[in-house]
């Protein structure tokens, strides 16, 4: 069963320093997708904008910089308000966006609890693949492993 963690908080994306607009966004995370957090941002079109990155990003970056490229993060204060700002860029354009902290981080904390730091690759299931996919085979050889599929061109049929 996977669990998924939502929560619904208007972000402000920022213009310039005087100047901000109100974007709702969603943050998703998925336990099937232990690494990641999903942020759709509602900007007014037929479909939101969606970005994915990784979640111990978002973690450190709520206690101080992190990232680089694509994605960075960082906790500031504005106007007295703990907040946590997100630089996002991409082939169609850049944005800075400012969300509120304290709720970013009880959002994060709900993961925390749902898949612990460190514990991630236990829900990819990747272990149990391998060793079954590596287990030795015992018993009877697949008889359709050692036949050939593609009868060779000197078969006697066609004399």
């Amino acid at each position: 069963m996977h669990t998924v963690v939502e929560r619904e908080l208007e972000l402000r994306l920022v213009l310039s320093p005087e100047r901000s607009i109100p974007v709702p966004a969603r943050l998703t995370y998925r336990t099937n997708d232990p690494y990641a957090v999903h942020i759709a941002f509602h900007i007014g079109s037929e479909h939101p904008v969606n970005w994915t990155f990784a979640r111990e990003l978002l973690v450190e970056g709520v206690f101080r910089p992190c990232g680089h490229g694509d994605v960075r993060v960082w906790p500031t204060k504005v106007d007295r308000r703990s907040v946590v700002l997100m630089a996002l860029s991409s082939p169609d354009g850049d944005a800075l966006l400012e969300a509120p902290a304290a709720a970013v981080s009880a959002w994060l904390e709900r993961t925390l609890r749902v898949v612990p730091p460190g514990s991630e690759s236990e829900r990819l299931g990747i272990d149990d693949g391998l060793a079954e996919l590596l287990a030795p085979t015992t018993g009877r050889v697949d008889e359709l492993w050692l036949s050939d599929p593609w009868p060779s061109d000197e078969s006697k049929d066609g004399e």
